[in-house]
């Protein structure tokens, strides 16, 4: 059942190709999965497939043990995007990962996209799993 919240979020999403997006996927019942290394590469690798580039190109992310941070770029459908990540991060690990829908925040013109990145890789810091973000093996940015 769908809670109302969840419905305003997504009738009042939008896609629109060229724009940057924030997105933030939480694993289902917040079971860390991604605190088993096989399970992490794989939502990793998955950033960089071709069928999810075909939608959007990854700007940075960072996989948390019960969710996902993802700064992307769109060029198709966002839904799509999301869509296809969550799907092939399942067909990896080998069972159903995620909850449904996902929070998506569209950055604004007067946003900068590297501090919304180094915000996005900072969370093992924030969350105290690492004491620098350097220690942290699950993330990524284009900026390296």
């Amino acid at each position: 059942m769908n809670s109302p919240g969840r419905q305003a979020l997504r009738t009042g999403r939008r896609s629109i190709p060229g724009h940057f997006y924030h997105i933030t996927i939480v694993t289902r019942r917040r079971h860390p999965f991604f605190q088993e290394f096989r399970c992490a590469c794989a939502a990793c690798r998955m950033f960089s497939s071709p069928a999810v580039n075909a939608h959007c190109t990854t700007q940075s992310f960072v996989v948390m043990p019960d969710h996902v941070h993802w700064l992307l770029q769109l060029h198709g459908d966002l839904s799509i995007a999301v869509k296809l990540y969550k799907s092939r991060v399942s067909m990896a690990v080998g069972m159903p990962t995620w909850e449904d829908g996902f929070h998506d925040h569209a950055l604004r013109q007067d946003e900068d996209i590297r501090r919304i990145a180094r915000y996005i890789v900072a969370n093992p810091l924030r969350a105290g799993l690492v004491k620098r973000v350097g220690d942290y093996p699950y993330w990524d940015a284009v900026w390296l």
